[in-house]
């Protein structure tokens, strides 16, 4: 063993247990609390694990776990942006690329790329892989707010507009899956009043 290789991947991986204390504004699904950002990374592994054969075109299953659960690990210095905080967004991609230097730094250099690579290939949105990776970005929380009434929604006041323009690309990754959320998750939420049309 080469320790000082093996001190590195340890302390990277006492680094990102921070993940579990940043905390998300998507509630569990009996509402009982809000989700933090490992949580949501489980979840959309999982989702990727069962949801794949729906992707748009063929994929890489284990490339896009390891996407999914990499993705988020940035925020453990950047912080979570809310999807629908419109502030927040304009120093996001800034204070994401120097979180991304600095905590994918501390891997040993061949692995340190590697992670890299993931998290760059999710932002840049062009391979099936990354596609299929936002759609479950974009499709859990769709799918716990349907489950708790909207719950998120409701408390910052969000309107269907907003929730189309942020899962707009969504079918990119899968069409399958768009159709499945917008008449299981969005349409009942319209109709139960939880989600606002803007004219309402």
């Amino acid at each position: 063993m080469n320790r000082e290789r093996a001190d590195r991947q340890f302390d990277f991986l006492l680094e990102i247990d921070k993940e579990k204390k940043i905390g998300r504004q998507t509630y569990l699904s009996d509402g009982s609390r809000k989700e933090n950002d490992a949580e949501h990374a489980w979840h959309m592994a999982i989702m990727v694990l069962l949801l794949s054969e729906y992707s748009n075109e063929k994929i890489d299953v284990l490339r896009t776990v390891s996407m999914v659960l990499a993705h988020d690990l940035v925020e453990v210095y950047a912080g979570d942006t809310y999807a629908f905080d419109e502030k927040g967004k304009e120093t996001q991609r800034e204070r994401e690329l120097e979180a991304a230097d600095r905590l994918f730094g501390l891997l040993p250099e061949d692995q340190g790329v590697k992670f890299r690579a993931l998290w760059d290939e999710f932002e840049a949105w062009e391979t099936p892989e990354a596609k299929f990776a936002h759609a479950m970005d974009n499709f859990q929380p769709l799918m716990l707010n349907a489950a708790t009434g909207g719950k998120s929604w409701q408390e910052h006041g969000i309107h269907l507009s907003q929730v189309l323009k942020r899962n707009g690309d969504s079918k990119l990754g899968s069409a399958e899956l768009w159709d499945y959320a917008y008449e299981n998750f969005i349409e009942p939420s319209i109709r139960s009043g939880v989600l606002k049309t803007d004219e309402a």
